[in-house]
């Protein structure tokens, strides 16, 4: 069975394809906006704490049931506890990759689109980046097109499976992506006044850290790393028993968290540089951002093309890793459950998701006035996995190899049986059953109440 369903072939494979399964929009988007809003570097100082008490044992938590298990977020928790209430866990990871992988693919359609705009220079030629991005997510069907084609992007590498697509795919993409980021760091730190961005980003100021810099560090460390979804338990289903969990999550934290820290160094120094504030919001990347590259290299307008082309590709690049590891928990439970072709299961959650997303993205145009719970559909579903789905999910994978697997069992798996990081297994032990759910229920609490 285990050979049937496919494995990764190398330990870099495993780590690359977990990095690209963690290094997503989030990285480049969410971690620089919400970094300018919490006061810089001590946002980043406290960042990097939350990656090692929450998101490494949430991490070690999946690759454990994943391994152990050699089955998909539904399977697994099926074979170690049958017959009792922990399958809803792996049952909302499915839900929430469905979900997610609806609305991100519309994000990333944009990016997709921004993409060919900057090869051809329409970006540049806008007077209103406002009014561009506006009419853009708000046509009627142009953003639909975007998002079906990136979903068919998704869909062509997962169909290949593990070793020929995923694997594959990453070993290339990933190094890629890397490049890309450190070109766009050397032409960000080189512009006139970006040593105050830079400042700004490495001189922590903890007068401006509240209790809600707290809980935004905290959620960003979670969401960043993409636990809770089961991403990862489907992933580690293709480790060999010689991969060391430990050192491979390490890894992947280390990888995640070198994109963000780095987006940072492009974004920070570029808006300063502009004397544009570090806290636009979403809108920073789409309207504050491409007017930036224009005013910036105004003088040497091919260059604020060149900085324009390599950014959305950057973002694009990011979207479609992450994009594929949704994709494949969704993919893994219906051909394991259902006994299907890898084909035809990847198919049933592209289409599905291709009309989802659809759902998502008419909620910016035609349909903006139809709302649920007040809400449109976009913004219900993201409430629905990152206010609810995602945060159980952890919560419920910390519980389960805590409290509910066999000590022996995930000794052995966290140190390969006794030949790696022993000294490590106490101490993430510890975080698991204690540390990290509770700040993951204090993230959940905040959310909700706060």
């Amino acid at each position: 069975m285990a050979e049937e369903r496919g494995k990764f072939s190398s330990r870099m494979g495993v780590i690359l394809a977990s990095a690209g399964s963690a290094v997503g929009l989030g990285n480049i988007w969410r971690f620089p906006t919400e970094t300018g809003r919490s006061g810089g570097a001590a946002f980043i100082l406290l960042y990097l704490a939350f990656v090692l008490l929450l998101a490494l044992p949430v991490m070690v938590s999946e690759f454990v049931i994943g391994r152990h298990s050699r089955s998909n977020t539904v399977e697994a928790y099926r074979k170690m506890a049958p017959r009792t209430p922990w399958l809803v866990v792996g049952l909302m990871g499915v839900m929430c990759a469905f979900l997610v992988l609806s609305f991100y693919s519309v994000v990333a359609g944009w990016t997709l689109d921004y993409s060919l705009m900057a090869l051809t220079g329409s970006i540049s030629e806008s007077q209103d980046y406002g009014a561009l991005f506006n009419n853009f997510v708000s046509h009627p069907y142009r953003p639909v097109v975007f998002l079906v084609v990136f979903l068919l992007m998704t869909h062509v590498i997962v169909a290949r499976g593990i070793e020929s697509g995923i694997e594959k795919f990453s070993k290339m993409m990933m190094p890629l992506l890397l490049v890309i980021i450190l070109l766009l760091v050397v032409l960000s730190v080189t512009m006139p006044g970006a040593g105050e961005g830079l400042t700004f980003l490495l001189q922590p100021d903890f007068s401006k850290v509240t209790t809600d810099t707290v809980f935004s560090a905290m959620g960003q460390a979670f969401f960043s790393l993409s636990v809770g979804l089961g991403c990862l338990v489907t992933y580690s289903s293709y480790f060999n028993k010689q991969t060391p969990l430990i050192s491979s999550a390490l890894n992947v934290c280390l990888i995640d968290t070198l994109v963000a820290i780095l987006a940072g160094f492009i974004i920070f120094p570029t808006v300063f540089s502009a004397g544009v504030q570090p806290d636009a919001g979403p809108g920073l990347v789409f309207v504050t951002l491409p007017n930036v590259f224009h005013d910036v290299f105004d003088g040497v307008s091919w260059l604020g093309d060149v900085f324009s082309i390599l950014f959305y590709m950057l973002l694009l690049l990011a979207a479609l890793t992450s994009s594929i590891s949704m994709h494949e928990i969704s993919t893994a439970y219906i051909r394991e459950h259902w006994h299907v072709s890898r084909r035809k299961a990847t198919w049933i959650v592209t289409c599905t998701c291709m009309v989802l997303g659809a759902l998502c993205s008419l909620s910016f145009g035609p349909w903006q006035d139809v709302t649920i719970f007040g809400m449109g559909i976009f913004d219900l579903f993201d409430f629905l996995t990152a206010k609810f789905l995602m945060p159980l999910g952890g919560i419920g994978i910390c519980l389960f190899v805590g409290w509910k697997m066999e000590r022996a069992t995930v000794r052995d798996e966290l140190t390969n049986e006794g030949r790696n990081l022993t000294s490590l297994y106490g101490i993430l032990l510890f975080l698991i059953r204690y540390v990290a759910p509770v700040c993951i229920a204090s993230v959940f609490v905040n959310q909700l109440f706060g």
